[in-house]
């Protein structure tokens, strides 16, 4: 078996996992690779018992039968390494090491336990679909595709702005707002969710429409099919917007005409726990549970 393990950024607090971590798997006698742009940070904290291998990009499983990838940290460590993995289909481990987690859900404690149960084969995959951006005027053209959602949003302190929306080519609305989400299932719990959006189960097959600070009080969310092509021009008092994919942000004006659609691809995730999706929002959203007991 071999593995990657990636992270965005190591603090000193997360030595003693990513010791755990190495220890086991050179115990397990797992050929280790780490992400070459945290490689020096932790060569500076734990000690080696084995050697490990660097991985460098999306390039490199081509080359090495990489059968998981570790990612440490929160939920935006996961959509990051999602940019990573790509269209290979080697299947994400997310250990949170961050605060909510409903991406990375193996708590950090089950560090071991989790790489003896992706030996022995005991774990499930979750797949995940994700939306790609197409525009007249590219963008995003390293990786067009995102896990989470699609933002059009307005500048600094602008005025709000006109987003025109289009279902297949059929006139929606045009959103008079701060901005607009679209995002996947998987996303319906981010963004989308704070600014009043659905929760969607992470295999439904739709996208969630989501305005931002809607100037119109009777717009609201709405949930389409995902085989449906979402299409916007922007309009504002401003020269340029901004356009986001996950954690990643671009500028757009108003000569941008964007699509956006479901991926061909998917992401894999494991799970290595009886943390299902109904499970991991009742602990994460702590519904249940009475707060004043």
């Amino acid at each position: 078996m071999q593995v990657v393990i990636y992270t965005r950024e190591i603090k000193d607090r997360d030595r003693d996992q990513i010791q755990l971590l190495l220890d086991t798997l050179h115990e397990k006698q797992i050929n280790t690779y780490i992400y070459l742009p945290i490689k020096p940070r932790v060569d500076e904290l734990v000690t080696y018992k084995s050697d490990v291998g660097v991985f460098r990009d999306y390039l490199d499983f081509s080359i090495h039968k990489i059968d998981f990838f570790i990612a440490l940290g929160g939920d935006g460590t996961m959509l990051n390494a999602a940019t990573i993995v790509r269209d290979s289909g080697v299947p994400i481990l997310g250990i949170n090491t961050g605060r909510l987690g409903f991406l990375a859900t193996t708590e950090r404690k089950m560090i071991a336990e989790a790489v003896g149960i992706l030996l022995t084969g005991r774990y499930e995959i979750e797949t995940r679909s994700l939306l790609t951006v197409e525009s007249n005027i590219p963008i995003f053209e390293d990786f067009p595709h995102a896990l989470n959602d699609f933002t059009i949003l307005k500048r600094d302190v602008s005025s709000m702005i006109s987003i025109h929306t289009y279902i297949n080519g059929d006139y929606l609305n045009s959103y008079w707002a701060d901005g607009i989400i679209v995002s996947t299932p998987t996303g319906s719990t981010g963004y989308s969710l704070s600014c009043g959006g659905p929760i969607v189960f992470p295999n439904s097959g739709n996208f969630v429409i989501t305005p931002v600070a809607p100037h119109n009080l009777t717009v609201r969310p709405i949930v389409i099919p995902d085989d449906a092509v979402v299409s916007f021009s922007v309009e504002g008092r401003s020269e340029n917007f901004l356009c986001t994919l996950d954690s990643r942000f671009e500028l757009i004006t108003s000569e941008h005409n964007i699509a956006v659609q479901k991926c061909p691809f998917q992401i894999n995730l494991v799970r290595v726990d009886d943390r299902d999706f109904l499970k991991t929002i009742r602990d994460k959203l702590a519904w249940g549970k009475d707060a004043r007991n």
